[in-house]
């Protein structure tokens, strides 16, 4: 079986749906990966310790936002559950050394359906969404690093976040340059393949402006540590800015 990448996905606000340029390129890119067998993600809107499994059956979705026009609330994406998977993963957390939960009761989130509407639209792969069980960078990485053999059964790895997120800050008619230098360092870094400089992160230009909090990074340790023992080629599929301050900025692993 062919290797599968770890991807990060800057995911926007649920109005990402409406935006044609940017729902066209998760399309090419879905298209351009070719269909798993299953799907497993993290999401910046999901934060538990320990690391949590969603639901392994089709839920409704959750509707985490507010502010935005009541059409967005009528989103609909219904994958098949992956219960094989949570096994799985619950296997490898546990071999090492992890305490794994579960909440059987809690759906997909918007960091979830948001960008697998276009990625994968017709909703036919299994999904699986683990939460974040920290925002310490070494803590995440190593749960995408204890993943990473999924990679070789047919799994998708997914982090969904964003890789400029200030929403007090970010929406402007303009690009700021805090969000221009912060994106242009992760670039950089990426690369270069510079994963020790990506979990220092306090040490990044402009972090504290382009990430107040880290929970929209967060999902960027994951699909690195999903890489760390993998070596492959680093690029990105999706670049540019959204709505001023959003760096769309997505990353695909091997």
């Amino acid at each position: 079986m062919t290797r599968l990448p770890s991807l990060f996905v800057s995911h926007g606000d649920p109005p990402l749906a409406a935006d044609p340029v940017w729902t066209n390129e998760l399309i090419q890119w879905g298209a351009a990966i070719g269909r798993p067998t299953a799907i497993l993600i993290v999401s910046a809107h999901w934060e538990r310790r320990p690391a949590t499994l969603g639901a392994t059956q089709t839920l409704p979705l959750r509707h985490d936002f507010k502010g935005f026009h009541e059409r967005y609330l009528r989103a609909r994406y219904a994958p098949p559950g992956a219960p094989a998977l949570a096994e799985r993963v619950r296997s490898l957390l546990e071999g090492a050394g992890e305490r794994v939960e579960s909440n059987p009761d809690r759906g997909l989130d918007h960091g979830v359906y948001v960008p697998l509407m276009f990625l994968y639209p017709m909703a036919d792969v299994p999904v699986l969404q683990v939460s974040l069980p920290s925002l310490v960078p070494a803590t995440v990485y190593a749960l995408g690093r204890a993943l990473a053999p999924l990679r070789d059964e047919g799994v998708l790895l997914i982090g969904s976040g964003h890789m400029t997120y200030n929403a007090r800050d970010g929406h402007q008619p303009t690009t700021p340059a805090w969000a221009t230098t912060f994106d242009d360092w992760a670039a950089a870094t990426l690369a270069r393949g510079d994963f020790d400089a990506l979990l220092d992160i306090e040490k990044a230009p402009m972090i504290k402006r382009a990430h107040p909090r880290h929970d929209h990074l967060a999902p960027l340790w994951f699909a690195a540590g999903a890489a760390a023992d993998m070596p492959g080629p680093i690029t990105f599929p999706i670049t540019g800015f959204w709505q001023g301050g959003f760096s769309k900025r997505s990353v695909q692993f091997g």
